[in-house]
């Protein structure tokens, strides 16, 4: 058998580097051809990563939170086929042999192009953006009494994990720099026998450091009862402190937090959230959007009671049965019919060549918020579906986007987009247009509220109305104030009366 390196594939549209965000795999498990064993976040999406070999897990060359170039090694496979540095009957004969395992992490043997996730010929390796099955579960080895220290003698650089793999929300995120100091502790502690404690460190789970920090305890204060400091360690230690203290009456932060009383700014701490990712990303668009394009933003508040009614008949209509109808697929539906009165409103200001190149299709986008940031994924072509067609569409893209798993391709090419700021009870906005847009709809909110109706003899009289606000943003170098104000109010008018719909479409 021999020791394989994974290497981090290009995941394509120029990115160099990826961040690890979960292992879904740990030293000493079994893994099968395709299994997925790791997931990564790109500046534009998540993305998980199958291995194109079968054998066990040997090292996670990468901790979860770190940053890792393409092309770099992050987990090493124990392949039975790549016995005695030879590789599998698969590949080229010429190639090179596999080192043995070594304390450095070592370069990985040249492997021909076919072989996913290893250099090919030009020195780019397979790329994986949009490639992979369904994920399957690791066989886990039973452990012995002495896993800890099988699992830190791993190589330099391994990702050393000596409890049960938590989740994703463990882990990551505010937990990574204790995921790094733990790391350290455990190959300390494989170093020698002297013990976490006579290093000054000590083992505790992440939420429990968290809980801990949260209630401004020294772990290493506290008496643990064994190995490792628990929860119940934690709530022990400051039931023992508020009982000590009661003698003196004075609180102290430990009794103060014990009763619910609220600390000083200064023990209360701050988090410092790191901009990477898809939220760099995004931060970086909008700020060279908003800087670039000289935005305009126009208001409309509109009846849209007939738009309601017309969302409760589909919601009752067989065809529609299986799939979620909302306003908000009665607005897609409007921009892009008024798209196809008012073409010039569908275009891009092209700087490099100075023109403007106007879009003779629909690419609809749709913001969506997510726990890594805002990303805006379009339906593409969505000016030729169908009500229910765009209706799935729109379905599957939001479900994508909130699992994060949104491909840089589902992002690219939009045309015009939407902004739905109503499900958070807000009225409209200004939002600012996407870049290589130039106009983008916020979709408010909708309210009952008193509204002037014109009965047909001709009377005014107040009625309680379905009323909404629309607030468009249009780029001012290449939409004019007359050709904004008139697509906004036909979108306006389709939402008023959707019967209009079927004369302009």
């Amino acid at each position: 058998m021999g020791v394989r390196q994974f290497l981090l594939p290009d995941p394509g549209e120029g990115l160099t580097e990826a961040e690890i965000v979960t292992w879904r795999v740990a030293v000493g498990d079994t893994v099968k051809v395709n299994d997925i064993v790791v997931e990564i976040e790109t500046a534009k999406s998540l993305v998980e990563l199958p291995i194109p070999w079968a054998g066990t897990v040997t090292a996670l060359l990468v901790p979860e939170g770190a940053s890792v170039e393409v092309g770099s090694p992050i987990i090493a496979i124990d392949d039975p086929a790549y016995a005695d540095g030879a590789p599998p009957a698969a590949a080229s004969p010429a190639a090179s042999p596999a080192p043995s395992p070594a304390p450095a992490p070592a370069p990985a043997p040249a492997v021909p192009s076919g072989v996913i996730g290893e250099p090919t010929a030009t020195g780019r390796t397979a790329v994986l953006v949009g490639y992979g099955v369904k994920p399957t579960e690791a066989v886990r080895r039973p452990r012995r009494k002495d896993a800890l220290v099988r699992t830190v003698a791993a190589p330099p650089g391994a990702h050393v994990d000596s409890e049960p793999r938590m989740g994703i929300g463990e882990l990551v995120g505010a937990h990574a720099p204790e995921i790094r100091r733990d790391t350290r502790a455990l190959a300390e502690l494989a170093a020698g026998p002297t013990g976490s404690a006579e290093h000054g460190h000590v083992l505790a789970k992440p939420p429990v450091r968290k809980y801990a920090k949260d209630r401004g305890v020294d772990l290493s204060a506290v008496p643990s009862s064994g190995s490792v400091v628990t929860r119940a360690d934690v709530d022990a230690y400051l039931g023992a402190a508020a009982g000590a203290d009661e003698s003196t009456g004075a609180p102290t932060a430990y009794t103060a937090v014990a009763a619910g009383m609220p600390r000083a700014a200064g023990e209360r701490g701050e988090t410092r959230i790191p901009v990477k990712g898809v939220r760099k990303m995004t931060a970086q668009a909008m700020v060279g959007s908003a800087f670039t394009a000289p935005h305009v933003t126009e208001w409309i508040t509109v009846d849209v009671t007939r738009t309601v009614e017309l969302v409760e008949r589909l919601k009752g209509d067989r065809e529609f049965r299986d799939v979620k109808v909302t306003p908000l697929l009665v607005l897609a539906k409007a921009m892009c019919l008024a798209a196809r009165r008012h073409p010039d409103i569908n275009a891009t200001w092209d700087e490099g060549a100075q023109e403007i190149v106007v879009k003779h299709y629909v690419n609809l986008g749709i913001a969506a918020a997510t726990p890594r940031g805002l990303v805006v994924p379009n339906i593409k072509d969505a000016d030729l579906m169908t009500m229910r067609e765009l209706a799935v569409a729109l379905a599957a893209l939001t479900a994508t986007a909130r699992e994060g798993r949104t491909q840089p391709a589902d992002m690219a090419g939009g045309t015009i987009t939407i902004t739905n700021v109503g499900v958070f009870g807000v009225d409209t906005g200004t939002p600012i247009i996407n870049p290589g847009e130039s106009a983008i709809m916020a979709f408010g909110v909708i309210r009952k509220q008193p509204w002037v109706v014109t009965g047909a003899d001709g009377v005014d009289e107040i009625a309680i109305r379905q009323v909404t606000t629309l607030g468009l943003s249009f780029d001012h170098r290449l939409v004019d104030g007359e050709l904004g104000s008139r697509y906004l109010a036909t979108v306006a008018a389709i939402l008023e009366d959707p019967a209009r719909g079927l004369v302009w479409g």
